[in-house]
């Protein structure tokens, strides 16, 4: 049982019970009262990381909130596995950059996975630079002949192509590198970080994969100097779900909000997300005292940037009957990005991206919070219905989900800057995933609108969720979307 520390008491109205009222209450100030804990918390911890201290010092903080306002919250606890990634690819000379990972670069999946920390000269094999027209037209690294004239301790630069990832490994270990950068073919569909795997047993050199763009950038520089390191470290560590139910409302006719409350390692996660925690949580304090219709269920995910684990962990051992009870999920995963657009997920697939099935209902969800937007005049727009947030484990059981994003890594159009302002050509989070997501790294506009969306939605179907039940009745069956088809 964690340890568990009450603070002042709330301020809920009863009354809060339209859209326009708890609007008013959930306030941009209350939001970012939370904000500033979680930033303390990280600021004291490192980090607020699943499995780390400061992850449980959040824990804490939410549960004795929740406490405050009248609720009394479940801690759900689950193991998963724990993993630390220390790895560094970094540039020293010329000049020094030093690459992020998982959006700049990563480790590889080899099995088994040679560790180590090498700094050395950067020589290019055989690169096809600009990329060829179509996929797998590089062959660099696949032959022996590809490393002629290569010499024993620098770091091999390999572009991915025709051949395995592990037959370009143990070419360039024969020719002596000391390590390997691969990176990314370069055509459409083939920039981003791609994950070697296969068989590395005999392979004793630390490998890395980066972007094309990291790929590209390392081959235009004259005989760089860089640092390869992979340090990988796993053990099982215990995280926490916090979960919390109305007082009032039909126990059969549940409406789930949730967000994931853990932040990635080495940063504090203040949009990610702690943004999307701190408007659900005011959401829930200013929603205390309503008598609502439906049975309200708030959550705050653990381990969600190790895999969405803790959704996932809290929707396979919820049994059906339960699961059946769950008349739809509203997800918010970042809300307040600093150079932000209002983006609703797809859940009509109007925009014909979804990778997943889309249960029904999720239309009728994306219905209202478009009409939040148009009844403030605010542009909005589809994000694409991906899964990939801790709906993901909703909708894997056909449960209808929706919710709201601002941005993360992806670039800003110049259309989407004249529509919401902001920067065009620069990342709707600039800080995404780095020790710079912290307090500063917000759009407090953005922040403010989408806590009112936030409160409007969850109140909204805590009256009434007919929109919805009219396509997905509670209380019955509603089959199971392949949960393979989650990504």
């Amino acid at each position: 049982m964690l340890p568990l520390a009450v603070t002042g008491p709330a301020l809920a109205d009863p009354n809060n019970n339209s859209p326009a009222k708890l609007t008013k209450a959930v306030t941009l100030n209350g939001v970012l009262r939370h904000l500033d804990a979680l930033q303390a918390i990280a600021t004291a911890n490192g980090d607020r990381a699943a499995g780390r201290p400061g992850y449980q010092a959040s824990v804490n903080y939410v549960v004795s909130q929740l406490n405050a306002a009248g609720y009394s919250p479940t801690v759900q606890a689950f193991d998963f596995t724990y993993l630390e990634d220390n790895s560094v690819l970094d540039v020293i000379a010329p000049f020094p950059v030093s690459y992020r990972k998982d959006l700049d670069f990563t480790y590889s999946d080899f099995e088994p996975r040679a560790e180590g920390d090498v700094t050395g000269t950067l020589q290019a094999v055989d690169l096809v630079l600009p990329p060829g027209a179509n996929a797998n037209t590089s062959s660099s690294g696949c032959d022996a002949a590809d490393f002629a004239g290569f010499v024993p301790g620098h770091i091999a630069l390999i572009q991915r192509g025709t051949c395995n990832f592990t037959v370009k490994a143990f070419n360039a270990q024969a020719a002596g590198a000391a390590a390997v950068i691969f990176f990314n073919e370069g055509q459409p569909g083939r920039t981003g970080i791609v994950i070697p795997i296969g068989d590395a047993t005999g392979l004793t050199i630390p490998v890395v994969s980066a972007t094309f763009d990291v790929g590209n950038q390392l081959a235009a520089l004259p005989s760089p100097i860089v640092r390869v390191k992979v340090d990988v470290n796993t053990d099982t560590r215990t995280a926490w779900n916090v979960l919390a139910e109305s007082r009032y409302g039909n126990a059969n006719n549940v409406v789930m909000a949730g967000a994931h409350l853990d932040s990635v390692q080495n940063g504090p996660g203040i949009n990610d997300n702690g943004s999307g925690s701190a408007a659900l949580l005011e959401t829930a304090i200013q929603m205390s005292k309503v008598k609502t219709n439906a049975k309200v269920r708030f959550a705050w995910w653990g381990a969600e940037e190790s895999g969405l684990l803790g959704s996932d962990h809290y929707v396979t051992t919820l049994p059906q009957a339960e699961q059946d009870k769950i008349a739809l999920y509203l997800n918010f995963d970042m809300v307040g990005s600093p150079n932000h657009f209002f983006g609703i997920y797809d859940g009509d697939d109007s925009s014909g991206t979804a990778p997943v099935p889309i249960p029904p209902g999720s239309a009728q969800i994306e219905d209202v919070f478009e009409k939040f937007y148009a009844d403030r005049g605010l542009p909005s727009e589809d994000t694409e219905f991906s899964g990939r947030s801790d709906y993901g484990p909703f909708i894997a059981v056909n449960i209808p989900a929706g919710g709201l994003f601002t941005g993360a890594e992806d670039i800003k159009s110049a259309e989407q800057a004249a529509r919401y302002g902001g920067t065009a050509g620069v990342a709707f989070d600039p800080c995404y995933h780095q020790p710079c997501d912290n307090r500063s790294n917000l759009n407090l506009t953005a922040l403010d609108v989408n806590a009112d969306a936030i409160a409007t939605a969850v109140i909204t179907f805590a009256f009434d969720t007919s929109a919805v039940n009219g396509v997905r009745a509670p209380g019955k069956s509603h089959g199971r979307a392949p949960r393979g088809s989650v990504s």
